[in-house]
């Protein structure tokens, strides 16, 4: 699957941002999608991801509370709203899709977008 992810941006400490991943091509409907992020000068880490069934998501300790994923699968995008946005969320935000069920791993996953830069101002 093609993956395009966009909607990053420069927002101050506190606002928020959501970022947009559409999809195309192999069967979004069935594809676990998922969220990674990777800051300057360090390893890509996970952010958060979704199943295909909307109900089934799971996040990294460091956003829980306040980020949230969700898909639409009519339109074959994923989002990722950001809130209370902290200077240690600065880092380029990717997509990516996998089969079968959700991993926090980079490594399982097949497909990847291009990355959205996101930074936060303190």
């Amino acid at each position: 699957v093609q993956l395009q992810a966009f909607g990053g941006g420069l927002v101050q400490a506190g606002g928020s941002l959501r970022l947009s991943c559409a999809a195309s091509g192999r069967s979004f409907s069935t594809s676990v999608m998922g969220w990674f992020r990777q800051a300057p000068g360090k390893e890509r880490e996970f952010v958060a991801h979704i199943g295909w069934n909307v109900g089934n998501s799971y996040y990294a300790d460091s956003v829980k509370g306040r980020f949230t994923i969700s898909r639409d699968n009519a339109k074959n995008t994923v989002y990722l709203q950001m809130n209370s946005l902290k200077a240690e969320d600065t880092a380029v935000y990717y997509c990516a899709a996998r089969v079968l069920w959700g991993s926090d791993r980079d490594v399982d996953y097949d497909d990847w977008g291009q990355g959205t830069l996101v930074t936060v101002s303190s």
